[in-house]
C-alpha cells in the first residue's frame, strides 16, 4: 500500500491507535525529546506535537517506534512479508524454456513499474523561497543536554555521482549553524561522502538536496543498506508497490519527492568544514566534535501547512532501533543467497545495529563458523559489526537467553574467539583510533573431532515425546500455568 504522503500515514496511525496528539506547549529544546524517550521506553504510540512554542508548524516523533508501525510504514502486517517477497523473486531459477523466458520477462517488466518517475508539479513546491528564509523557522530539535546544538535527525539528504548520475539518498544528520548553512555528518564509509570525495577532487560544487517527510517507505529506504548505485527510489517503490514521483528541484540540478513536507536545496563547497557535534547518537553516548562539510541551504521549498518529521537517538529501544530491525529481516534473504548456510539472524536491540549480531548457521564441515564470520566481515555494512555469534541451526537467535546459555556452554575461548583487524563504524568511540580495530567472532556451535574435540559432545536435555504427550493430556487437569 502506497501512502499518499506523511499525513495519509499520520492519519492511519490514527485509526489504528497508534498515534497521541500532545496539545500542551512543547519545547523542541530538550523537552520534545523527554517526553518522546519515555513513550519510546514505554512502547508507546507516534506523537504529533502540536503546540511547539515560536513555531507555526506541529513535530512528529516516534512514527516508525514499534514493531506493528514499522510494518504499516511499509504497508504490511509484517516486514516478513516483504522479506518472504523478496524471497520468492531470489528463487526463481534461469529460464531454460520459452515459457520460462517469457515468464522471467514478465517479472522483469513487473518490477520495472517501480521506477520513479519525474512529475511536473507536487505539493513540496506550494511555497518556494530562494531569499528571505531561515532555517530557524523550522522547530529543529536540539536533543539532548550537551548537544552542540540543533539538529536535523531524519533528513533524506539526495546526491548523484558525478560521474555516472546515479542517485544516492541517505540519512545523515545536520546540525544547524545559522539560518543558511548545516553540518552534513556523512561518514568516510558512506555513499554521500563518496560523492563529496569525487566533487572535490573535481573541484566541483556539489549539489544537495533534502527531503523532509513524505511516504514513509521513502523515509526507511534512506537508511537501507543497498549495494552502491543502488537507487534508494527504487527500494521504495518496490516496498510502496508504486513508483515514487519526483520534481526536479528548483535551484540544483536534482529530483526529490513530490509528496515531501519540506525541501532544502543547496549545495557543498568541496574543502569547506566546520567543527560539528557533539550528538546524543544511537549507540547513547555522545559523538564527539568532529570537521565536517557545509551545506548551504540556496532555497527552501515546503507545503503551506507542513509537519516536521523528526527521530530521537539515544539509548535504545529507540525508533531508529525498530528500524534497523526491519531492516534485519528484509535484507536476511539476501544475505542467504550469498550464504545459503544462514538460517537466522538477530541484530539485538541493544547492540545498537553494528555492535553484535547473533547468527545461526548448517554446519557443514570444521571451521564452517569461521568460515562464515570472515565472509560477513566482507559484506557491506556488515563489515562493522563489532561482534559476531554463530551458533547451531537448532538455536533460536531471537531468543536472547538461549543463545547466551548455548554461548557459555559451547566455547572454550581460546578455542573459539576470533580476532580480527578492520574497519569499525565511526561511532564506536572504543575503537584505539577512528574508523578502525578490531573485532571478534565467537564460535558457539558444536564442536567436531576435526576440530580438536576428542571426547564425547554430551547431548542436550529434553523430555521424550511420549511424556510429553502423556503430560499434555493431564496438564489442564493440574491447575498449573
Amino acid at each position: 500500500m502506497a501512502y499518499h504522503d506523511l499525513r495519509d500515514f499520520i492519519a492511519t496511525l490514527e485509526r489504528a491507535g497508534e498515534l497521541r496528539r500532545v496539545t500542551a506547549p512543547v519545547s523542541p529544546e530538550l523537552e520534545i525529546t523527554e517526553i518522546t524517550d519515555r513513550v519510546c521506553k514505554a512502547n508507546g504510540p507516534a506523537l504529533l506535537f502540536g503546540n511547539v512554542p515560536g513555531y507555526q508548524m506541529p513535530v512528529l516523533t516516534n512514527a516508525f517506534g514499534s514493531f506493528r508501525r514499522m510494518a504499516m510504514a511499509l504497508g504490511v502486517d509484517s516486514v516478513e512479508e516483504v522479506a518472504e517477497e523478496i524471497r520468492g523473486l531470489l528463487r526463481q531459477q534461469p529460464p531454460t524454456s520459452l515459457g520460462g523466458k517469457v515468464r522471467a520477462g514478465f517479472q522483469l517488466l513487473s518490477l520495472s513499474r517501480y521506477l520513479p518517475k519525474t512529475v511536473s508539479s507536487g505539493p513540496c513546491q506550494e511555497v518556494a523561497k530562494t531569499e528571505g528564509f531561515s532555517l530557524r523557522e523550522l522547530p529543529v530539535l536540539k536533543c539532548w543536554p550537551q548537544d552542540g546544538g540543533p539538529f536535523i535527525t531524519l533528513p533524506m539528504v539526495i546526491t548523484k555521482c558525478p560521474d555516472t548520475g546515479v542517485r544516492n539518498v541517505g540519512m545523515y544528520r545536520m546540525q544547524l549553524f545559522d539560518d543558511t548553512t548545516t553540518g552534513m555528518h556523512w561518514h568516510v564509509h558512506k555513499v554521500g561522502a563518496r560523492h563529496y570525495r569525487r566533487h572535490t577532487q573535481l573541484g566541483t560544487r556539489m549539489p544537495v538536496a533534502v527531503a523532509l517527510g513524505g511516504d514513509p517507505a521513502i523515509t526507511y529506504a534512506a537508511t537501507a543498506p543497498l549495494p552502491e548505485d543502488v537507487d534508494e527510489m527504487l527500494l521504495a517503490g518496490f516496498l510502496r508497490k508504486s513508483p515514487v514521483e519526483l520534481v526536479k528541484c528548483e535551484t540544483i540540478p536534482l529530483e526529490v519527492p513530490a509528496d515531501a513536507e519540506i525541501v532544502l536545496e543547496g549545495y557543498v563547497e568541496p574543502g569547506e568544514t566546520r567543527r560539528e557535534g557533539p550528538f546524543g547518537d544511537h549507540t547513547g553516548y555522545y559523538s564527539l566534535e568532529d570537521d565536517y562539510p557545509v551545506f548551504h541551504v540556496t532555497c527552501m521549498t515546503r507545503r503551506r501547512e507542513p509537519i516536521y518529521p523528526a527521530t530521537i537517538v539515544g539509548r535504545p529501544p529507540m525508533e531508529d532501533c525498530y528500524m534497523g530491525k526491519a531492516t534485519e529481516r528484509i535484507f536476511l534473504p539476501l544475505l542467504q543467497m550469498t550464504f545459503p548456510e544462514i538460517v537466522d539472524l538477530n541484530l539485538p536491540l541493544e547492540g545498537v545495529f553494528h555492535n553484535l549480531a547473533l547468527i545461526s548457521i548448517r554446519k557443514r564441515f570444521p571451521g564452517h563458523a569461521q568460515k562464515v564470520m570472515h565472509g560477513l566481515w566482507g559484506m557491506g555494512q556488515m563489515m562493522f559489526t563489532k561482534v559476531l555469534v554463530i551458533c547451531d541451526e537448532g538455536v533460536n537467535v531471537q531468543d536472547t537467553s538461549e543463545v547466551v546459555w548455548k554461548v557459555l556452554n559451547n566455547i572454550d575461548p581460546q578455542r573459539d574467539v576470533t580476532f580480527v583487524q578492520g574497519p569499525v563504524d565511526v561511532l564506536d568511540h572504543a575503537a584505539p583510533q577512528p574508523t578502525v580495530g578490531t573485532k571478534m567472532g565467537i564460535d558457539a556451535t558444536r564442536k567436531w573431532p576435526e576440530e580438536g574435540i576428542r571426547r564425547p559432545w554430551p547431548d542436550e536435555i529434553t523430555m521424550t515425546e511420549d511424556v510429553k504427550r502423556r503430560i499434555d493430556e493431564i496438564w489442564s487437569s493440574l491447575g498449573l500455568t
